[in-house]
């Protein structure tokens, strides 16, 4: 009974919570879901965009959520889910405002980045820690190389990142797994030599 009582009381935010608010619309599954994923959804946007660009769209996922969230499958992962709604509205962002990214590998458009070096806090570089992996390579250096990579190579790294599976990343970015493995092995391949001109010139 007590158990019961403190958590009734302290609520924590359960992993289900899409889920439930797929069936209810009780906006306590909402507010559970924003407190779970709103800040790594930005910051898979600001590495794809910039911060104003970033804020606008994890906003319009948010009302997407609220809008569609009798599309979602209990089968799919929430997270993938919500990443897959936002990446679908920051590419019509860009559409809408004539900013062209290379979305396959088949298509050479000049991709427009507008993100500068202050577009990402001390947090934002701070997460990214644990994946530079040599204590050599600065943030900044890292930040400078992801920068120059394809949208789609920049995209599947971060994805990466954040924890997401192959599978994942084939439902967020509606790529073939053998797309994304071949994306994610140049973005590799590109990082490592970007960071090594980097060294060589420092």
């Amino acid at each position: 009974m007590l158990l019961s009582i403190k958590s009734w009381l302290f609520e924590t935010p359960s992993k289900d919570c899409m889920a439930s608010y797929a069936k209810s619309g009780d906006n306590r599954y909402l507010e559970q879901l924003i407190a779970l994923y709103s800040n790594d959804l930005y910051h898979y946007l600001v590495t794809q965009s910039n911060t104003h660009l970033a804020y606008d769209v994890s906003q319009q996922t948010w009302l997407k959520v609220i809008e569609k969230r009798h599309l979602y499958q209990a089968q799919t992962t929430p997270k993938a889910w919500l990443f897959k709604l936002a990446r679908n509205t920051l590419i019509d962002e860009y559409r809408r405002q004539q900013h062209f990214v290379e979305l396959d590998e088949n298509t050479h458009l000049a991709a427009q980045n507008d993100k500068s070096e202050s577009d990402l806090n001390s947090s934002d570089l701070a997460s990214r820690d644990s994946h530079i992996g040599s204590s050599n390579i600065s943030y900044n250096a890292f930040d400078a190389a992801l920068k120059q990579l394809s949208f789609v190579q920049r995209e599947a790294i971060t994805l990466q990142q954040e924890g997401f599976s192959l599978a994942d990343i084939e439902l967020i970015t509606q790529s073939s797994l053998e797309t994304i493995k071949t994306r994610l092995r140049y973005a590799k391949q590109n990082l490592k030599r970007l960071l090594g001109a980097n060294n060589e010139q420092a």
